[in-house]
Order: structure tokens, then C-alpha cells, then sequence
């Protein structure tokens, strides 16, 4: 029993660090079988400490996704990486439309240097961080506003967007795979599914974690994304599968 001890910890530290898991990606970071973790994941699921959805694990407090706060701390660094690679190929005096995200706040800093841009965003921390700057302007959707991560959803959020086509069309994700780019919250995923449809460019940020995440809501198919930036190369068969719905991989490393 103390070895199965040690997994629930390792397991938990997994989830409260990454949200949802599929069960086969943390069989592969123990290096266990599968039928191993499904066995470690009976009693964490019998207690309430766990959800099983899907094929997938996520901790029951935390819906699969930690609070926004603490995201921005996760990944930071690769974060600000992918954020300065996608900011240094918009021009001044562009249009940007972005959804809420914490790699999508940290492109926002990255972006606070230019020059007359306008910013079409459900973001109340993008807002805030690029309203006046450098002579851009910023148009806020409005709608219910969430208390968490300050996006602002619902009908009256994506009726407002649907108004505007962009140069860039930028969203963040909850995880990336076969499946496309997928999130956690329904009301995100059909508003970060209306931005990608209204850029000539259309772009997701994310940083490699998300390729080993599951997430409840599908965005877009990865054939309907222009663009991917992301902090350094991934997997030969994450590459391949992007190959091959034609998506650009771009980032510090291109």
C-alpha cells in the first residue's frame, strides 16, 4: 500500500497542476499500466477527491481547471515566450481580436508596446492592461461577466464580436489533440469557436502542456486554425498530426 500512497500523491500533484489528464497520459507519466491507474484512481473516486469523465481524470473542487490566478503562474515563462513570438508579428495599426486566457493575458503585455492597434476582446484583464495605451483602442464585449478569470460570456458577448472581421483572430485552449482545440466551460468554447471564424489569420496560443490535457468541449477542428504558437518544438507525432491539418507551427524556436 505505501507505493499506491505515494501514486495517489503524484497522481493529485498531476491533476492540481494540469486540470483534466487522460488516464493513459498519467499510466504513461508513472509509467504504470493503465489498468494499474484505473485501479489508484477507484479509491480517489470513491471518496469524492477525483472526477472521471471520458477516459479522462480531473479534481472534483476543481471543475479541471485550477483558479485563474494560479494558472497565470503555471508555465509563465513559456507563456511569455509564446506571447512575444505571436506579438512580433502583428504590425501597428492592426485589428486583434482575442478571447479570454491566461497565454492570451500574457500576449496582451506582450502587445502594450504598439501603436494604434484595436482590440476586440471578452477579456476584462486585456482590457484593462491595453485600454489607452499608445493610442489603440479597445472595444469590450459585454455580457455576465465570470469572477473567475474576468471573461465575459453568453449570447450578448458573442452578438457583439459578430459585428467585426479582424487581421488576427486569437484564442488560447484547454488542450490540443486529435480531437482539435478543445476547453473546458461550454459558454468559452462556443465564444473562442466565433473568433477564430472572424480573423483572416486565425491563431491559437498555447504552451505544450495542453497537448497532454483532455478538456470536455470542442472549439474547432485543428484543419480550421491558420496558426499555432507554441514555446518550443513538440513530440514528432504532435508535429505530424499538425502537419497534417495544415497548421503552421510557429514560436521562439521557428
Amino acid at each position: 500500500m505505501p507505493i499506491v500512497s505515494k501514486r495517489h500523491e503524484e497522481i493529485l500533484t498531476i491533476l492540481g497542476s494540469e486540470g483534466i489528464v487522460r488516464v493513459q497520459d498519467l499510466a504513461q507519466r508513472l509509467q504504470v499500466s493503465v489498468e494499474t491507474v484505473r485501479r489508484d484512481l477507484r479509491p480517489l473516486a470513491d471518496r469524492g477527491t477525483i472526477l472521471k469523465m471520458h477516459g479522462a481524470v480531473g479534481l472534483a473542487h476543481s471543475g479541471g481547471e485550477a483558479p485563474y490566478e494560479r494558472r497565470m503562474r503555471e508555465n509563465a515563462k513559456a507563456k511569455q515566450k509564446i506571447a512575444r513570438a505571436m506579438a512580433a508579428t502583428v504590425r501597428n495599426g492592426e485589428t486583434i481580436m482575442i478571447d479570454t486566457g491566461t497565454t492570451t493575458s500574457f500576449l496582451a503585455r506582450a502587445l502594450a508596446q504598439h501603436e494604434r492597434l484595436t482590440i476586440i476582446t471578452n477579456s476584462t484583464d486585456i482590457a484593462r492592461t491595453l485600454a489607452g495605451r499608445n493610442d489603440s483602442k479597445v472595444l469590450l464585449a459585454g455580457g455576465v461577466v465570470n469572477g473567475d478569470s474576468g471573461a465575459v460570456l453568453g449570447h450578448d458577448a458573442v452578438a457583439f464580436v459578430q459585428r467585426f472581421h479582424v487581421d488576427h483572430a486569437v484564442i488560447s485552449a484547454g488542450a490540443i489533440g486529435i480531437d482539435g482545440v478543445m476547453d473546458f466551460e461550454p459558454d468559452e468554447a462556443v465564444f473562442a469557436r466565433e473568433v477564430l471564424s472572424l480573423g483572416q489569420r486565425r491563431v491559437v496560443i498555447s504552451d505544450l502542456t495542453k497537448f497532454t490535457r483532455s478538456a470536455l468541449v470542442q472549439v474547432c477542428d485543428l484543419s480550421e486554425v491558420h496558426q499555432l504558437f507554441t514555446e518550443a518544438k513538440p513530440e514528432t507525432s504532435i508535429a505530424a498530426y499538425l502537419a497534417n491539418a495544415e497548421v503552421q507551427l510557429c514560436g521562439p524556436f521557428a
